[in-house]
């Protein structure tokens, strides 16, 4: 097997593919290392807004084909039950983590990417190169390395990252279902201790995704008794739960994760996706983040290996500017809007304020999504 590398991907999701079909699509040798098996379900809420769609249409990917809901319009209720409707600026699209990352991957092996399952146990870089070794005793080598491994993994353990220090308090919750529900609509529904997605995916789906605040969550015996003493309290979600049936076995979930910030950089690794940073999911637009970001570390990789970036330094420094010029406006907006919903009186204030002035929440829909964007 090849073992050296222009660029090695950490991670086979939705930031880690994009950069590799990106990358390859420019003739670069990518190998993408992912542990687990594809395809996979993942907790995540499911909606891209569609300012990616002509990023991803000039990679050459035909979303459109994997039969996606279309949404144009977002329904909000506080955790009482009040609900204020918004157009979405731009519009989106619903469609699953097991559909679109087994999409993107068999793209990414067409365009000849080699997917290495496995696990990243160590990176060390010295001498201008990165070291990468495997659980299977794989010896990889390459110019770049790429960390797209997510929210939360023993490699940030590794590295040591500041966001560690930091309390993790919340919990995530997800599930598909059937039943009815407007194909045009995502809902955001709040309740005390947390808030829930609800939008149709590919072939009339309906994914329904929760955060929750972990100490609210510890003190009922599972989610049946959490759901039905806490969640279901916003009449709302009550008759979304009642009038639709589970396809999953269980549901699935993902503890400890954290929204404080992260450094878009660490041991020159470029990090993307979650791994560089985490939007609170009622901003609705994590997975348009991850496709973003993965276009903008691979055209400052590129432009690094075909030597318009002269040094290692000028590439983190160029990456470093871009990712927040594009995300950290949006990060915080999101860890602002978390703290008011978590507070019972901001949120009601919020929401009166919302019922005097909705054009207020157009606005901060467009506070937390970017323009339309394509490759360069």
């Amino acid at each position: 097997m090849e073992t050296n590398f222009d660029v090695i991907i950490i991670g086979g999701g939705l930031a880690g593919l994009t950069s590799a079909i990106h990358l390859s699509k420019f003739g670069l040798k990518v190998a993408v290392i992912e542990k687990n098996e594809f395809p996979k379900h993942k907790v995540c809420g499911e909606y891209i807004s569609n300012e990616v769609l002509p990023y991803l249409e000039s990679l050459g990917l035909n979303i459109s084909d994997l039969k996606t809901s279309n949404i144009n319009k977002l329904e909000f209720s506080s955790a009482k039950g009040k609900i204020i409707s918004a157009h979405l600026p731009l519009g989106g699209f619903g469609i699953s983590r097991y559909i679109l990352d087994h999409y993107l991957f068999q793209k990414a092996i067409e365009n000849g990417c080699q997917i290495i399952k496995d696990t990243v146990t160590d990176i060390h870089f010295s001498e201008n190169k990165f070291d990468i070794s495997t659980a299977n005793n794989l010896g990889l080598k390459s110019k770049i390395a790429i960390g797209a491994f997510g929210k939360r993994s023993n490699l940030d353990q590794k590295l040591n990252r500041n966001f560690l220090q930091k309390k993790s308090p919340w919990l995530a919750v997800k599930a598909h279902y059937s039943g009815n529900f407007p194909n045009e609509l995502v809902g955001l529904h709040n309740f005390k201790g947390g808030y829930c997605g609800v939008s149709k995916v590919e072939n009339d789906t309906i994914n329904i995704c929760y955060l929750a605040d972990y100490e609210t969550f510890k003190q009922y015996k599972n989610i049946e008794e959490f759901q039905l003493k806490v969640v279901v309290k916003n009449p709302n979600l009550k008759t979304i739960f009642e009038k639709n049936t589970m396809i999953f076995e269980k549901p699935l979930t993902i503890s400890q994760i954290c929204f404080e910030k992260k450094d878009a950089i660490e041991n020159h690794i470029l990090m993307i996706g979650d791994t560089a940073g985490l939007i609170h999911p009622l901003c609705g637009n994590g997975m348009a983040m991850a496709i973003h970001s993965a276009k903008i570390v691979s055209e400052q990789i590129i432009d690094f290996l075909e030597n318009r970036i002269v040094s290692r330094k000028e590439l983190e420094e160029n990456y470093r500017y871009e990712w927040n010029k594009n995300f950290k406006s949006r990060l915080a907006t999101g860890r602002f809007l978390s703290r008011i919903l978590q507070n019972e009186k901001l949120s009601s204030f919020l929401m009166q304020l919302l019922v005097v002035f909705p054009s207020l929440l157009t606005k901060i829909i467009k506070k937390t999504h970017g323009k339309p964007f394509q490759l360069q």
